[in-house]
């Protein structure tokens, strides 16, 4: 069916990357997606029993699947502003000035992370009230901010965050729920799926990035805030449902992701980092094996580049591996300093070793 689209392939050494499609699917979970599709459900129930099935993979009361960590926030924050009111839930764009209601985030948490956050908590009905500073914030700083409006906080747990200065997501949960604030974590590219059930009143994940299923949301949390946000399926929610393939689908990644032993995995990253570090060879070139900023279980290649010594800077590395015959997308957020980085974690080694060949061809190494 490509054939008649003009689309050219992509090596994807960036990650978990939206603009990329985020991950490719198994097998199995392709399976899944062709029996729900070829087969009628009861939706109510369907959604009920998956909810059921996510949640006891989240430890967590209760859980809704959705079409997008985007829309889980959205209706995760909508929730917390109609609570159980059908009546405000149906008709809330219509109702929502009187609402009058804050969602607070730290503003290193304010991030783009291919939309900004704050668009997702106007959505979801809450004014974005700020706390802190891009450089640092404190608890303090959260404390004095909460009043009467406050409706929930929202933390963002992403390596796309100031990681500086910035008060765990440990301490803030401990705060807030001290203050009878609901506590919302987005996170949404997180490998640990069980380890903020104990922090967070709401959990929000991609079911498409670290678990590797179709294009999905979960919101997983305390039964009573689950239920706030499925009251707006019949409001806003409607523009965010998932079809029932891609539910069978999640469902099936979320069995390999438990069960799934990724030693042989991280063996084929830890040689794919080790045939990069050929780069090494090239002047002014240096390759250094870095751990990820927000502490997750993964290693990158970032690849620096001396634009004094080398044929090309690195931003022009960037731009040139993108146009290539075959587009390279690699981690470039530093690019202006100098580096970027190359995630292994979607690449085999016939990718690692077209890296390397075009590398050679734009530093012009005969």
């Amino acid at each position: 069916m490509t054939t008649n689209m003009n689309l050219k392939k992509v090596i994807n050494a960036s990650g978990r990357m939206s603009i990329l499609g985020v991950s490719t699917l198994s097998d199995d979970v392709l399976e899944a997606m062709k029996l729900g599709a070829q087969h009628y459900y009861e939706m109510e129930k369907l959604h009920e029993e998956a909810g059921r099935v996510i949640a006891s993979h989240f430890h967590t009361e209760s859980a809704l699947v959705t079409n997008s960590a985007s829309s889980a926030i959205a209706l995760a924050v909508a929730g917390m502003m109609t609570e159980n009111n059908t009546f405000l839930a149906e008709r809330f764009f219509e109702q929502r000035l009187q609402l009058n209601g804050d969602v607070l985030i730290m503003t290193g948490h304010l991030i783009d992370y291919g939309a900004p956050v704050d668009s997702m908590i106007r959505l979801g009905g809450a004014n974005v009230k700020t706390v802190g500073y891009a450089n640092g914030c404190t608890l303090e700083q959260v404390k004095q901010a909460v009043d009467e409006n406050t409706k929930a906080m929202l933390f963002v747990q992403s390596h796309h965050c100031v990681q500086k200065n910035m008060p765990s997501v440990e301490a803030v949960s401990k705060l807030v729920r001290s203050l009878d604030i609901p506590f919302i974590v987005d996170a949404a590219a997180e490998g640990d799926i069980s380890g903020y059930s104990q922090h967070a009143d709401v959990v929000i994940f991609s079911g498409s990035k670290a678990i590797e299923g179709p294009t999905s949301g979960i919101l997983a949390g305390k039964k009573e805030y689950v239920n706030y946000a499925k009251q707006h399926n019949r409001g806003i929610g409607r523009a965010m449902k998932i079809g029932k393939e891609s539910i069978f689908g999640l469902l099936k990644a979320l069995e390999e992701y438990v069960v799934f032993d990724n030693r042989n995995s991280k063996s084929k990253q830890a040689a794919i980092l080790h045939k990069l570090e050929y780069l090494n060879s090239i002047t002014g070139i240096d390759v250094v094996v870095h751990a990820d900023e927000a502490g997750r279980a993964i290693k990158r290649a970032r690849i620096h580049i001396d634009e004094h010594a080398a044929a090309q800077d690195a931003a022009y590395v960037v731009r040139a591996l993108k146009k290539g015959e075959v587009a390279v997308y690699t981690r470039d957020y530093q690019v202006n300093n100098g580096y970027f980085d190359i995630d292994p974690r979607s690449l085999n080694e016939e990718d690692a070793q077209y890296i390397i060949d075009r590398m050679e061809q734009i530093m012009e190494v005969s």
